[in-house]
């Protein structure tokens, strides 16, 4: 079945003004992961510190980081993202330039604290603002915004490693000019979003880690975040490089991570599910940190280690905070900041305490404590893998909560229904329609499931609507369609992630009300046919499974 042609798929590149300007600052917020680590050893050097107290530049970033974490959501639901993305980018160009213009390593580490500061509200806001402002649909925002992040984290580290080969004070002023222009763009382009309907309490982040399923993936991040910053913030010691060598490493590893945080992630999620996922990845980290711990004497061997580190970090920074999503039986933005508040904690002590188990033994003792740590995460996973699993395969479990069906009223009388899945996209409505012409024809009650995504990217995660605005659509296609004539129900269908698991869930709800037919969209370069085809067959389990009816209002653009 297809319907009239369309135009063709909005290219998520086509953006506004405000877009642009908020992406440039994404990526040069992604480049400052990797921007100062090939400089470490110069500001060692030049500042007569030890690697410890150089180590403490992430400390105080990221703890500062992980505090601030708690008091986003309750700033930006009362200032709205526009003003706390414009206080962030202000914090971090300041605190950047004074950074690069402090004479003593205490005088950097304070002002890397502001630095955190201002990182904590412009990425809790971000992504939300791009989302609010891009055309081409929630999908096209999340395609920029993942282009921004494998951007940044890949050139961060080469233009840390150029601008540090000239003095370590260049990494720090680069970013103030370069996050100064952002800002300007911001003020001019971004405008005023509206503030959510229902503030957030300052006390939410924390009362949330009362959830088992929270805590547990909570603890487990910290533990890999120890291993992870202190490889990230100790490794450059032992390759013995310059910046612009140590940069060129950092690119390799920063490729790594953008790659397979993207592209690779989700289809491991999908091919063998996300416990099973993070308990390999867990022990893959180990053996590379074991890896370094054995050979840190010799840099080549440094070198090739945390390059190839890169690849697991990616997965597990994307998986990690999917499975916080999926067992998080609160609002997603609560979620996130209760998670990072725990992450960034472990993430800011690591380098610090490493620095200081290599003073008092040896290099290799601090990497093989990095190593533990990554290993100590694989039982508290499992602690918590029930609440995962139940989550992705929508059985019950009191704290496993994605994906649900929230029904909207009770189920029409009459024969089998036609279902139709249809998401927050300005084509939705048209889907209702053709769905419902088909119930018309066939004599059907219709039930209309609206998907409320939330995509996962690193540790953020956002949807395009809120659970309000969700019920409002629905409860809107419903008003219509029985404005018609037409039995109708509206269902709302709460999603993280995994788009697999959507629409397994989908076609188990049809399956289950016994319906004659699944109406979907066709979505462009998505097989969308063939998963629903194969989760159709196998919630039927035997039985006569329903017809899954595909509508193209694209079909020259379209990819089956």
């Amino acid at each position: 079945m297809s319907a009239h042609h369309g135009s063709a798929p909005a290219s998520p590149f086509k953006q506004p003004g405000a877009v642009w300007a908020v992406a440039f600052a994404c990526v040069i917020s992604f480049m400052g992961i990797g921007l100062v680590d090939p400089i470490l050893p110069a500001l060692a050097a030049g500042l007569h510190a030890s690697p410890s107290d150089v180590s403490l530049l992430f400390t105080s970033y990221l703890v500062v980081t992980a505090v601030a974490m708690l008091g986003v959501g309750w700033v930006s639901s009362r200032i709205g993202s526009k003003w706390t993305l414009v206080v962030g980018l202000a914090l971090i160009v300041a605190f950047a330039a004074l950074a690069g213009s402090s004479g003593t390593i205490g005088g950097i580490i304070g002002f890397r604290a502001g630095w955190g500061l201002g990182n904590a509200l412009f990425i809790a806001t971000s992504l939300a603002v791009i989302v609010a402002s891009a055309k081409g649909g929630f999908s096209g925002a999340i395609i920029l915004y993942e282009t921004a992040l494998g951007i940044g984290i890949a050139v961060g580290p080469l233009l840390g490693g150029e601008l540090g080969s000239i003095s370590w004070r260049g990494p720090f002023y680069g970013v103030a000019v370069l996050m100064a222009i952002a800002l300007v763009a911001t003020l001019l382009f971004v405008p005023r979003q509206p503030k959510p309907a229902q503030k957030t309490k300052l006390s939410a982040p924390l009362t949330a880690l009362r959830h088992r399923g929270l805590l547990t993936m909570g603890l487990m991040a910290l533990l890999y975040n120890w291993g992870f910053f202190t490889m990230l913030g100790y490794a450059p010691y032992p390759m013995k490089l310059g910046p612009h060598e140590l940069g060129l490493v950092f690119f390799g590893w920063g490729a790594l991570v953008a790659v397979f945080a993207v592209f690779l992630a989700p289809r491991l999620q999908r091919r063998f599910g996300t416990v099973a996922v993070l308990y390999a990845n867990m022990v893959g980290l180990a053996i590379v940190m074991a890896v370094i711990a054995l050979g840190v004497s010799r840099p080549a061997v440094v070198i090739v280690a945390v390059i190839v580190s890169g690849a697991f970090i990616g997965i597990n920074n994307t998986l990690t905070t999917q499975a916080v999503m999926l067992v998080a039986p609160v609002e997603r933005s609560v979620a996130s900041s209760s998670y990072g508040f725990i992450r960034f904690i472990g993430g800011g002590l690591a380098p610090f305490v490493a620095g200081k188990i290599a003073e008092a033994t040896n290099q290799s003792v601090a990497f093989w404590v990095g190593a533990i740590a990554f290993l100590l995460a694989v039982p508290v996973l499992a602690s918590g893998a029930r609440l995962v699993t139940r989550a992705e395969r929508g059985t019950e479990e009191p704290e496993a909560v994605l994906p649900a069906l929230e029904p909207l009223g009770t189920a029409p009388a009459g024969s089998r229904p036609i279902v139709v899945a249809v998401r927050a996209t300005p084509a939705a409505a048209e889907i209702a329609d053709r769905a419902a012409e088909l119930a018309s024809r066939e004599g059907a009650p219709l039930e209309v499931v609206h998907v409320r995504e939330t995509e996962i990217i690193e540790e953020l995660a956002v949807s395009p609507e809120t659970e309000e605005e969700a019920r409002a659509a629905v409860s809107a296609h419903v008003d219509r369609l029985a404005g018609a004539g037409l039995a109708v129900r509206g269902l709302v269908l709460h999603s993280v992630g995994d788009h697999t698991a959507s629409a397994e869930a989908i076609a188990r709800h049809a399956a289950q009300v016994g319906a004659r037919a699944l109406v979907v969209r066709k979505v462009p370069h998505g097989p969308v046919s063939r998963h629903l085809g194969a989760s159709l067959a196998a919630a039927a389990d035997g039985a006569a499974a329903p017809e899954l009816v595909v509508i193209d209002l694209e079909p020259e653009a379209s990819t089956a």
